[in-house]
């Protein structure tokens, strides 16, 4: 097949730019799923969007190409691009002018009519043209609604269209739809809208700029859809582990999203173990909607007590509850330790024990979560206690690692 910048999928794009130039873990000789030349294929696509953002290394297993992007220089993020180029069939090109220019009055019409006019009208203007028949035509007209692009209503018996109605003013919106472009869980649709505009500019530059889960940006739209209609779905999971895809039928909760990464989690009910359980949207290769979940409102109630001892999107083992506390020291002037305590505690709480010292206390599924955040006050813990005895040992036994590494005689810990 000759090479070409369209594509069919998007689900085939996001797998090839996940594993081979976002992560840059696999290089052409580890890929075996296809043919030599259909990954060649996929990777002159690929670099046709985002030539100036590729690099590679090379190691024993050859050369592994990835995507390398400075957040400070970059203001629109450049995968949105893969977004952009999706293949269409002749009469896909063909019916969207002759649609578009025949309704560009904003006049309704039935679809006898278009078919009229374009056969009449149109098609004589070409020495070869391409004959398209009431139900082809029927059918793009009923496509577009659904996109929003046209509107329909009776008139008599017969159905007529027009296009939809837009009285917004783009202009004023500009700096808006910018942010909303980079920042916004679904960002591509800002990135389609600033495309309407003659010119653009940049106004905005992010310190944290998560560009790389916009590629899931399809998977978050269909889990947005259940979970606005009470709808159950299929899942289709990649476990890196094991290699191979599983199958899970879930009934979407509610979206977590990292503030430290970005990374993008979906809480759903799983039917078949009856819990609550956690996806990467990453590991999600394929959604398919299911019937309507009469009991939705049982299961979101369960989910918003379930969430109040949940620290990060860990479950722990068994739903057993974790106790943790950690006692902090607070210097003269040091108000802002305080706040921070208050403002990061999530589902824990902060007790004043003295002039000094602050504990911070909390039962949570899994302590082991919290290291990374109570790593952060190394250097102010007086005391650390869990009822996970694993979450005490590996803290200490990291402090005494650091101290061998960095060297000195005193105590990180008091």
């Amino acid at each position: 097949m000759a090479y070409s910048e369209l594509i069919k999928s998007f689900s085939k794009i996001r797998e090839y730019m996940s594993q081979f130039y976002v992560y840059g873990f696999k290089s052409r000789n580890e890929y075996n799923s296809k043919s030599a030349r259909s990954y060649d294929n996929e990777r002159r696509r690929m670099e046709s969007w985002l030539g100036d953002y590729m690099f590679f290394r090379q190691n024993a297993n050859g050369k592994n190409t990835f995507i390398s992007v400075d957040s400070q220089t970059v203001s629109h993020n450049p995968l949105y691009k893969a977004f952009k180029a999706k293949s269409f069939t002749p009469n896909d090109i063909t019916l969207h002018f002759y649609i578009m220019d025949i309704l560009a009055d904003n006049k309704f019409r039935s679809i006898k009519e278009i078919t009229n006019l374009i056969s009449n009208d149109y098609l004589p203007m070409f020495s070869k043209p391409r004959e398209l028949d009431e139900s082809t035509i029927r059918k793009k007209l009923k496509e577009y609604e659904r996109l929003g692009l046209l509107e329909s209503t009776k008139h008599g018996k017969e159905l007529v269209f027009r296009r939809m109605q837009d009285n917004v003013n783009l202009e004023s919106w500009q700096d808006a739809v910018n942010f909303y472009s980079e920042e916004d869980s679904l960002g591509v649709v800002g990135s389609y809208i600033l495309d309407k505009y003659d010119d653009t500019y940049d106004c905005f530059s992010f310190k944290h700029h998560y560009i790389l889960h916009a590629l899931e940006s399809e998977i978050l739209y269909s889990l947005f859809i259940a979970i606005r209609e009470h709808k159950a779905v299929e899942l289709e999971v990649y476990s890196t582990k094991k290699s191979n895809v599983t199958q899970h039928s879930v009934l979407p909760l509610k979206i977590y999203i990292s503030t430290q990464g970005g990374r993008r989690y979906l809480m759903a009910h799983q039917y078949g173990l009856k819990r609550i359980t956690f996806y990467r949207l990453d590991s999600i290769k394929k959604i398919t909607l299911k019937e309507y979940e009469p009991d939705y409102s049982k299961y979101y109630d369960i989910t918003q007590r379930f969430k109040n001892r949940l620290w990060g999107v860990s479950v722990g083992k068994g739903y057993r509850l974790e106790h943790i506390e950690m006692t902090v020291f607070v210097g003269e002037k040091e108000g802002y330790i305080v706040n921070r305590l208050e403002r990061e505690k999530r589902c824990g709480t902060t007790e004043k024990l003295d002039e000094r010292h602050y504990k911070f206390s909390a039962d949570v599924y899994d302590a082991m979560e919290l290291m990374p955040w109570i790593r952060t006050f190394i250097g102010r813990i007086t005391k650390l206690e869990s009822s996970n005895d694993e979450v005490v040992s590996i803290f200490y036994s990291d402090l005494e690692k650091m101290k061998k590494l960095y060297g000195g005689d005193g105590d990180a810990v008091q």
